[in-house]
């Protein structure tokens, strides 16, 4: 590293002079976590796994999902307190190997994984500077390109003690540091809680409307009229043609948590082979789409409308459209929860149990509550508010993790 890059672009003006090269090696040891027997999972002390490395928040003991059944000395062996780092140990891709996350519960220890390695300090240092510091473009740079492997990415202690860091050893710069960026942290925090608050509003209010516990009333203060009910097939038509000729090469998927997405943007790559994409379905802005996969997110696979366009879809998705122009009361209602127990009802899940096996018949007989179409539009509008609301907090959420991003990148070298 050049010495003009040893001084941060952004700096506290108490602070001066060039920062230190050391490796990782210089300020903690690492060890490998446990790998026990099958039954000993699932009870017992917590245990740290990579799900919670992967996680954007500190780890704290509480909030640890997984549990080991281990003697004593095995886990004062392999226990974790606070200030420990973790870094995840191997990865189907090269830019996920050595994420790291750290352990910040001073009241509890818990224990760790053998897909995970522990590092302990060895000298005093910030454990927030330094987390921080390991999640810029830099230090991730560094480490993935110690990982090794084929199909699989791995580090090893070896190579993480290796890994060139360049920073301050002043622990009262790395203290002030570190709660400049906890400050940033606390906003996004309120943000997320603000966020999540909303949503949570908006499914409670979805659930009290489609369950009419909630009616509207039209403009002259009278009542609607009862909603019908009428199946799929009624109010919509299956979209089945087929890419025959392959002239369309965009190649679409419907995520639980996303929606309708490129599936070079989901997977970071394509899944369907270029070359054989005939016998997928073309869609069209305004489709709707089935994924019987079924996930935590969507218990019955999800339905999500299409809004990116022209574009070709797996021959195990259901595309179908509306009749009515407006069908937004249909986009909010699947995306609650009040269909799901018809699609179980008739579901033959057979031997695949990730996946809904519902015939073509079965699934245009939903049964769908039909309001008066000026009702739909009530009801439409009511929540398209909530989706603008927390359109705005989650654009509030990018722009403060950009900055943050970019402080980063101006607070350390």
């Amino acid at each position: 590293m050049s010495e003009q890059k040893r001084v941060p672009e952004l700096r506290f003006p108490e602070f001066d002079g060039k920062l230190e090269s050391k490796t990782l090696g210089d300020f903690m040891s690492f060890k490998n976590g446990i790998n026990a027997d099958k039954g000993q999972y699932g009870h017992g002390r917590k245990f740290i796994n990579v799900l919670d490395i992967i996680a954007k928040k500190p780890i704290y003991h509480d909030k640890i999902i997984g549990s080991v059944s281990v003697s004593d000395k095995e886990f004062e062996k392999n226990e974790v307190k606070y200030g420990d780092i973790l870094f995840q140990r191997s990865s189907e891709t090269r830019e996920e190997a050595g994420q790291s996350n750290i352990y910040l519960d001073k009241h509890n220890t818990a224990t760790f994984g053998g897909f995970v390695i522990r590092g302990r300090p060895t000298v005093k240092f910030s454990p927030l500077y330094f987390d921080a510091l390991l999640k810029t473009s830099t230090l991730r740079k560094e480490i993935t390109t110690k990982s090794g492997g084929s199909t699989r990415f791995n580090v090893g202690q070896d190579s993480l003690s290796a890994v060139n860091v360049t920073l301050t050893t002043d622990f009262e710069e790395q203290q002030k540091i570190a709660n400049f960026l906890s400050s940033v942290d606390t906003k996004l925090a309120k943000l997320g809680r603000k966020k999540a608050h909303l949503e949570d509003y908006k499914r409670g209010l979805m659930q009290q409307i489609f369950s009419l516990k909630l009616r509207f009333k039209q403009d002259d203060g009278s009542e609607f009229p009862k909603w019908e009910i009428k199946t799929l097939k009624d109010l919509a038509y299956r979209q089945t043609n087929k890419n025959v000729d392959g002239s369309v090469t965009d190649v679409f998927t419907n995520s639980a948590t996303r929606g309708i997405v490129r599936q070079q943007d989901y997977f970071d790559k394509n899944i369907a082979n270029a070359d054989n994409l005939e016998g997928y379905y073309i869609v069209q802005s305004g489709d709707y789409i089935y994924n019987p996969r079924i996930s935590v997110h969507a218990p019955v696979g999800p339905i999500g409308k299409n809004y990116l366009g022209l574009g070709v879809m797996s021959p195990l998705y259901s595309v179908f459209r509306f009749y009515q122009d407006d069908d937004r009361f249909y986009e909010f209602y699947f995306n609650s929860s009040m269909w799901h127990r018809y699609m179980k009802m008739v579901a033959n899940y057979g031997a695949r149990h990730d996946r809904m096996n519902i015939i073509t018949e079965d699934f245009l007989a939903m049964p769908l509550p039909v309001p008066d179409y000026a009702e739909q539009k009530k009801i439409a509008d009511l929540l398209s508010t909530f989706d603008q609301k927390i359109e705005v907090v989650g654009k509030q959420i990018e722009q403060l993790e950009a900055f943050k991003k970019g402080l980063l990148q101006k607070l350390f070298v």
